[in-house]
């Protein structure tokens, strides 16, 4: 059965209690222990950032492409400041991209759909 826009939700939003559960308990864990069942890209932006804005179309895309493979999440750097500091996020937008085992990645600034697929390829399945 395909999944629909209406019933798959492309992109979550993490707050903090969802970061620990989702991504890294910090509190529990002082070393890097990915918490998650699937790889993961968080996109750190703000509301008003240009460039968070048009990279959404492309994560929201890939995720379709890659569902079942990976989970996009997006953390709002103003709302959430400790996730930010966390991994020193400085600039919008930032991705982190986290594989199964190893140390995640970081990436400022925007990518183009085909050299984020690339990335997913490389670094996450």
């Amino acid at each position: 059965m395909p999944i629909t826009n209406k019933k798959y939700k492309t992109m979550e939003q993490l707050n903090l209690e969802t970061f620990k559960e989702k991504i890294m308990n910090f509190e529990t864990n002082k070393d890097w222990k990915f918490e998650g069942e699937l790889p993961a890209i968080i996109k750190y932006s703000t509301s008003w950032c240009s460039p968070c804005k048009a990279l959404t179309p492309i994560l929201e895309n890939l995720s379709k492409e890659f569902i079942g493979k990976i989970n996009i999440y997006e953390v709002d750097v103003e709302e959430e400041s400790e996730i930010a500091a966390l991994f020193n996020i400085r600039n919008v937008p930032t991705m982190l991209f986290i594989p199964m085992i190893g140390e995640p990645k970081l990436n400022i600034g925007s990518l183009s759909h085909s050299k984020l697929r690339e990335v997913i390829e490389e670094i996450l399945i």
